[in-house]
């Protein structure tokens, strides 16, 4: 099954690149590796915003952090032109908002990382990072960049 079969089998529409929000772009590539910027949390359209361990809890965050791999795969595609060149997802690194007592900033962070299996299978699975901050820019829940390989 394609990508993009994947993509609808689970009612998944793209989106395109945002615009970055400071001096900075949206990805960089350099030989077959794709490095994407980070993608904050986004509700309608609006920065998810909320802190873990004091106005939101771990399923929420898990929900959060799809929707994040949701825009990481629409730069992603910008950036190569098709999914089905992406060999290997080959790390996350997650920033997740957070009280300094919660604990569970993996879990959020695997609302992304399911995801992405889920869409690429083997080459889905990746190296990863998941660390709890202070603060996140617009007050956002999670923050979340990615590096690929590519053909």
């Amino acid at each position: 099954m394609s990508i993009n079969d994947k993509l609808k089998q689970l009612g998944i529409t793209l989106p395109p690149v945002a615009t970055p929000a400071a001096a900075y772009v949206p990805y960089v590539q350099t030989g077959k590796l794709v490095f994407l910027s980070g993608h904050i949390a986004k509700k309608d359209g609006k920065p998810w915003v909320g802190q873990f361990g004091k106005t939101m809890g771990t399923e929420e965050g898990k929900a959060a952090a799809r929707a994040v791999a949701i825009d990481l795969m629409g730069t992603l595609q910008a950036a190569v032109g098709d999914l089905q060149r992406v060999k290997r997802i080959v790390k996350l690194m997650s920033l997740v908002n957070s009280t300094p007592d919660y604990t569970e900033q993996h879990l959020v962070t695997n609302g992304a990382s399911e995801l992405l299996g889920q869409v690429f299978g083997e080459q889905g699975a990746h190296a990863r990072s998941a660390f709890g901050v202070a603060q996140i820019p617009l007050g956002a829940c999670v923050e979340i960049e990615l590096i690929a390989e590519v053909d």
